[in-house]
């Protein structure tokens, strides 16, 4: 029945347009609205040197993040992890978390959460004053069914 709903469809992270609003650029690719995905979904996030995405949680998704190019601190709530190429973080359910390109250069690191949360909206918690704060948040899509 899972492969009637999710829709095999290739994502270019170029075709999809960026969003701001917690800092850096977003992209979400695989979600409930791109391709009909039902547990969660991934994007791609890009930092330039010193810039940051705001702190926030997830009330009802872990966050998987996996470092591709650059060097990042991640700030889960009062541990500080530093990250590189090849590197993996889990980030729990309700933990708050800020990240941070510590590096020289841009970096990039692909993302993914899950479950998802009952509905797009209960998805993230602000926490701290996002950079972009009038853009809108990045659409998702559907929720948990």
């Amino acid at each position: 029945m899972a492969v009637e709903q999710l829709r095999i469809t290739k994502i270019a992270a170029a075709d999809v347009s960026p969003n701001r609003r917690r800092g850096g650029d977003i992209r979400v690719l695989l979600s409930p609205k791109t391709v009909g995905t039902t547990s969660g979904f991934m994007g791609v996030l890009t930092l330039a040197p010193r810039e940051h995405v705001s702190e926030h949680y997830h009330p009802y998704s872990e966050e998987f993040l996996y470092v591709v190019r650059g060097r990042l601190s991640m700030r889960v709530e009062t541990e500080v992890v530093d990250l590189e190429p090849g590197d993996a973080l889990a980030v729990p359910i309700g933990a708050r978390h800020r990240l941070v390109n510590t590096g020289d250069e841009e970096a990039v690191a692909v993302f993914h959460l899950g479950p998802l949360a009952p509905s797009p909206e209960l998805g993230h918690v602000d926490t701290e004053e996002p950079p972009h704060a009038a853009e809108s948040t990045p659409e998702v899509g559907g929720g948990r069914r």
